[in-house]
């Protein structure tokens, strides 16, 4: 067997490695879908998806990662969130070549926000360090909503409303597949949501918070109006409540035992600021 080829998921390269993640990790996920994960809608994306492997025309692997630039308190930290990690069996000898090659990056700080099996006991042995991911599963009853607030998803509202920080990820994500974005309102006040429709065990049950923006004191007023919408217009009866990043978890259900695990590796990265945008959970649905 000749040595494989190791090269950047530039975008001549984007079309090939999407097609190997649809047949090899997750044919459930499109090409199409794969394609938009390494070459994602925000600038700053960085000048490649990752790497793969290449045995002469043949892809045998590939590590999808997300790039973005990230306001860390005031400082710009370049951030590569390592997204999807496949190798085929008879070139798994190769995949340390892969890990080093994204993270002998400099000056880089790098997220896993969904590392399975193994993946998670080698990232720490690589300096991954785990989130606190404390969730509480809740249930999205029915609610009315409280006096003088109002719901939105109108793509015109977050245009007006949203300022920052928040309007800057609002126009970095309205394209991404996974993200579902949610406005609170009472008065001058704000909240700001983000979300996907999530699967546990194959069971499309489970709006995921990804991001809180805004006026968080708001968002958990109006948290039981927010769940009910949930259900009505999304169909999803749970949410998985993160309290490091909602800022609570509160509501009807019980405390996860086994959250997923969710992982960060740089120096002077605060942790306590990680969300779970511009990574395969707002770009991706599976």
């Amino acid at each position: 067997m000749t040595r494989p080829e190791l090269v950047p998921i530039t975008a001549s390269e984007a079309e090939a490695a999407a097609a190997f993640l649809h047949e090899e990790l997750n044919p459930a996920v499109s090409s199409a879908a794969w394609t938009a994960l390494l070459r994602p809608p925000w600038p700053d994306a960085g000048p490649d998806g990752g790497v793969l492997l290449r045995d002469g025309d043949r892809v045998v692997g590939v590590y999808a990662a997300v790039r973005s630039a990230r306001d860390d308190g005031g400082t710009v930290v370049s951030l590569c969130n390592l997204a999807a990690f496949c190798v085929l069996e008879e070139y798994r000898m190769h995949s340390v070549r892969m890990v080093r090659a994204l993270l002998g990056q400099r000056d880089v700080q790098f997220t896993d926000l969904s590392p399975s099996g193994n993946v998670v006991a080698m990232n720490e042995r690589l300096g991954f360090i785990r989130l606190d991911t404390a969730t509480r599963l809740v249930l999205n009853p029915p609610a009315r909503l409280p006096r003088g607030v109002r719901i939105s998803d109108a793509p015109a509202m977050f245009e007006a409303v949203l300022q920052g920080d928040d309007a800057r990820i609002y126009q970095d994500h309205r394209d991404a597949a996974a993200a579902r974005h949610l406005l609170i309102q009472q008065g001058e006040r704000y909240a700001y949501l983000v979300y996907r429709a999530h699967r546990m065990k194959r069971l499309r049950l489970f709006a995921l918070p990804l991001y809180a923006g805004g006026d968080r004191a708001l968002l958990e007023e109006a948290w039981g109006a927010v769940r009910a919408y949930l259900l009505r217009h999304d169909g999803l009866p749970f949410t998985l409540a993160e309290g490091r990043l909602l800022g609570f978890a509160r509501g009807i259900g019980r405390t996860l035992r086994s959250p997923r695990a969710r992982m960060v590796r740089g120096a002077g990265l605060d942790a306590a600021r990680i969300d779970y945008l511009y990574s395969e959970l707002a770009l991706v649905e599976w």
